[in-house]
């Protein structure tokens, strides 16, 4: 398995020359030209995260998933092939959504043998096949074949689904997620089935909310009563133990997070009463051997590893349970924060009560972050300001703006005529 060599400490952005060490534009958060780049660059031909296996535990299980971001809404479901699919959701008769309930800007979910569009009757089997028109006879030569639901590319990595709006994708979602991502294979998130979900519209740009959880120089400033005094103490500042990149993915992990439980002064009462907390349960399941990619720089003793998957994913690992978070760009300046906490089932009332308690303590902490995103974009949309520095710690700050420039800037040189003036 492959290995990463752990840089100097004070030392990352420089052992990654092509991202620079000077001050950086936000202009990427601000421009509705850019984002409109954005989405035909990255939205429409990045493999997109949207939902976990377990979500269709059955044939016939179903969700839609509406993305803004590319201009569409998709059905994703298990054939009875076991197979999971994703199609566009638009009827091929004259247009109607075809899966929807009361609200059809509403996302819904279910279980069906077949798909049935409301306007007309029109039938779709759960390969997205036509099997059935009404008064087909009413027709001019009306070849059922060549009126199936538009495909959308669909794969599965570890049970996580992933769709692809590209004509022909560049890379299969393997090769696109690349050696630093399935160095995660073998962890057990097929276990970890227990889910506390909460979704969030936020009034910024999707790439200024992933900034917040790429860095914890933040940390003693905007948390303080979340972490315990030798954190809080502005001089000793709060340092990751390993950054890493891979193509236009990012980790970072910190170390020895739950020595922090020795500091019950900082915790919510509910927190010493249940064990739980912030860290998650302070205690979980053996899963077995974790694979040895969840702590590539070899941290001892290790804490958590978010894994940031390009453009709009991270998964955070804490060894026993993982949280995930999705940014989902609604527009140049807001976006949809989906996150959810999953864990082991629980095996008792008070395990139960552990889960629930770190899914609450978790989501305040992450809407702390969600709080300083109005004030931050506001500021950068001023333009007063264009050139912001970056400590060594904003490594991947740094990383996440180059990379989204770079898809963008081969986007646009794809569609640049031969021998065209860039002038």
């Amino acid at each position: 398995m492959a290995r990463w060599p752990k840089p100097a400490e004070g030392s990352w952005t420089e052992h990654y020359p092509d991202l620079g060490i000077g001050p950086i534009s936000f202009r990427d958060s601000t421009s509705p030209e850019f984002y409109a780049l954005e989405r035909e660059a990255i939205f429409k031909r990045a493999w997109l995260n949207v939902g976990r296996i377990e979500e269709l535990p059955r044939v016939g299980s179903y969700f839609t998933k509406d993305i803004a971001a590319a201009g569409t809404s998709i059905i994703v479901v298990k054939g009875k092939d076991q197979t999971v699919r994703a199609f566009h959701n638009v009827c091929r008769h004259r247009g109607n959504k075809l899966v929807w309930n009361d609200f059809p800007n509403e996302e819904t979910k279910g279980v069906c043998r077949q798909f049935t569009c409301k306007y007309h009757g029109w039938r779709y089997d759960l390969d997205g096949a036509l099997t059935f028109v009404k008064q087909e006879s009413e027709f001019f030569d009306l070849d059922r074949d060549s009126y199936g639901l538009r495909a959308v590319h669909c794969d599965v990595w570890n049970g996580f689904i992933f769709v692809n709006f590209d004509a022909e994708p560049r890379q299969t979602l393997r090769e696109f997620l690349g050696p630093m991502i399935t160095a995660l294979d073998g962890y057990p998130f097929d276990k970890l089935t227990e889910r506390y979900d909460w979704v969030a519209d936020n009034n910024s740009n999707w790439k200024i909310f992933a900034d917040a959880f790429q860095e914890y120089y933040h940390v003693p400033s905007l948390h303080p009563q979340q972490v315990p005094p030798e954190v809080r103490d502005p001089n000793a500042g709060f340092e990751c133990a390993h950054f890493q990149i891979d193509g236009p993915h990012r980790l970072v992990s910190t170390a020895g997070t739950r020595r922090w439980l020795l500091a019950p002064e900082y915790m919510y009462p509910i927190e010493r009463a249940t064990r739980s907390g912030l860290v998650g349960p302070w205690r979980t399941p053996d899963l077995g051997e974790l694979p040895a990619g969840l702590n590539p720089g070899g941290i001892e003793p290790w804490g958590i590893s978010n894994f940031q998957i390009f453009p709009n994913v991270e998964i955070l690992i804490y060894g026993g349970w993982y949280l995930l978070y999705r940014y989902w760009p609604t527009s140049h300046n807001t976006h949809r924060f989906e996150a959810y906490t999953a864990f082991h089932p629980a095996r008792s009332v008070r395990e139960r009560i552990e889960h629930e308690v770190a899914a609450v303590v978790l989501k305040e902490f992450a809407l702390q972050d969600a709080g300083m995103l109005g004030g931050t974009q506001a500021a950068l949309e001023t333009g007063i300001i264009d050139d912001f520095p970056l400590n060594d710690q904003e490594i991947l700050v740094r990383h996440l703006h180059k990379a989204v420039g770079d898809w963008v800037a081969t986007y646009q040189a794809e569609r640049t005529p031969v021998g065209a003036s860039h002038g």
